[in-house]
């Protein structure tokens, strides 16, 4: 939005006649004029995405201002999401209950999932 902002100024100082239109994609929801924003759709398209192949996993990283709070909030409201990874919850990769695990089981039942996952630089800026 900034963009279309700084677009516009240069626009009014040319003197030009052209609108600028903007569409916030925000996954807070949080524009006060809109019903509905693009965020969690997000989750959505990549589920279709995902199964689309055999084995498919399809990956959304998650950033804003909450983002522990998004990533949990969009993993327990959709029924998209099969796991979510946040680096400050510890979590481990490899043996018995670790997350190849996990993949490889969640693929052998479902053959496709999703996994949310929070960005480590993100995740430190909380």
């Amino acid at each position: 939005m900034h963009g279309a902002v700084k677009i516009f100024d240069e626009i009014r100082r040319s003197k030009m006649n052209v609108g600028v239109l903007g569409i916030p994609k925000t996954v807070d929801n949080d524009v006060g004029i809109i019903d509905r924003s693009f965020g969690f759709q997000t989750i959505n398209a990549t589920r279709v995405e995902a199964e689309s192949g055999v084995n498919g996993i399809g990956l959304v990283k998650l950033m804003g201002r909450s983002i522990r709070h998004i990533a949990l909030h969009a993993t327990l409201s959709s029924c998209d999401v099969d796991c979510c990874l946040i680096p400050k919850n510890k979590f481990y990769l490899e043996g018995k209950g670790g997350l190849f695990q996990f993949l490889e089981h969640r693929l052998k039942d479902r053959h496709a999932m999703v996994v949310v996952a929070v960005s480590p630089r993100e995740q430190d800026t909380i």
